[in-house]
């Protein structure tokens, strides 16, 4: 009866959180009528998925999460699933040669996870991620350079720009504030999906790590066409359902 209660608490967390994508808001007495559970269970549901970044809760309800959220912030949402993305991207780390990371913490938990990877170099529009490797000493680091976006610590702008193009990488792995079918990846900044274009443009593949909470969501900037995606890794079983609307797009992982 407990496995039955958390898989039918995981259904409807999923579904609150779409109901807010496609509306916007969700009040706790429609919720609980909808879902026919107490406001003490839609109100529990609601500090979860605000801890996972999904929305965010305002008195009597809960609204879509909008704009860009600190480094900070975002490195305290759903680090399990996460870990869980960036020990299947670790297969696709190469042993040598250049692979380009994005300013995710997601990508970052990835970089955590480098060991010695023979004559690697990475190339990063993140500082926090530079400082890592950098601290780790096995992976040659570089930075784009560019202008320093204070919210979510990324470098953005024409000098990132440049510097995206200027080392060519075999692998560019990437995560995304939402992913469509129809759409692709997505950012919370225009600035952010062009510098992520440009990374990707410069790598032979890429390789895009998003956790679930960010399927079937769109954001202000749109950044790549799954077309343009290699491979597709969250923290599912790739057997999942939900991954359905992009197994004819991407390699799922």
């Amino acid at each position: 009866m407990a496995v039955n209660s958390s898989v039918d608490g995981e259904r409807r967390r999923r579904e609150l959180v779409e109901h807010i994508q496609r509306a916007g808001e969700i009040s706790l007495e429609q919720a609980a009528s909808e879902f026919e559970v107490s406001s003490m269970t839609i109100r529990r549901d609601l500090e979860i998925l605000e801890l996972e970044g999904a929305l965010k809760r305002v008195r009597g309800g809960a609204v879509s999460a909008t704009g860009p959220r600190s480094y900070d912030e975002r490195l305290a949402m759903r680090g399990s699933a996460k870990r869980a993305i960036a020990k299947k991207a670790l297969e696709l780390v190469p042993l040598g040669g250049a692979i380009a990371l994005d300013a995710s913490t997601t990508v970052n938990a990835l970089a955590e996870m480098l060991g010695d990877r023979g004559e690697l170099t990475a190339c990063t529009n993140s500082v926090q991620t530079f400082e890592l490797l950098t601290r780790l000493g096995s992976v040659t680091a570089h930075l784009t350079g560019g202008t320093h976006e204070p919210v979510t610590g990324s470098l953005v702008g024409p000098i990132a720009n440049a510097g995206a193009r200027l080392l060519h990488t075999r692998v560019f792995f990437t995560s995304a504030d939402g992913v469509s079918p129809e759409g692709g990846s997505s950012e919370a900044s225009l600035a952010e999906a062009e510098v992520k274009r440009h990374l990707s443009d410069s790598a032979d593949r890429t390789v895009l790590c998003v956790d679930s909470s960010k399927l079937g969501k769109r954001s202000t900037g749109m950044a790549l066409r799954l077309a343009q995606v290699a491979t597709l890794i969250t923290e599912l079983d790739p057997n999942d359902p939900r991954l359905d609307p992009y197994r004819d797009e991407v390699e799922i992982r």
